[in-house]
């Protein structure tokens, strides 16, 4: 069964003194179905150079982080509904640094 399909993402950025507030709003354009929102933020050190385009990249990356968390998390709620078992994959991150 051949499958195509086109979702839009919607990016949007705000820094405001030293903080990047980021939204990312996905739209599968299927009706009823939800429309997902990431959310992110990066604070600049004050002691750091300002360079808008890193703060803009942290909170971009964090703001679609959380939105592909909440997009595998609802794929999983699909398939439990269909009474198939879950992805078994664990979002937590092994090593490094906490999102």
């Amino acid at each position: 069964m051949p499958h195509t399909a086109q979702w839009k993402v919607r990016l949007s950025l705000v820094e405001d003194d030293g903080t990047t507030k980021a939204r990312a709003e996905l739209d599968t354009g299927t009706a009823g179905t939800p429309a997902l929102t990431g959310h992110g933020v990066a604070h600049r050190n004050p002691a750091d150079t300002d360079v808008p385009e890193i703060g803009d990249e942290l909170a971009a990356g964090r703001a679609m982080h959380d939105l592909a968390q909440q997009l595998v998390a609802a794929a999983e709620q699909d398939i439990e509904g269909m009474g198939a078992s879950g992805t078994g994959q664990d979002t937590r991150p092994v090593a490094g640094w906490p999102l």
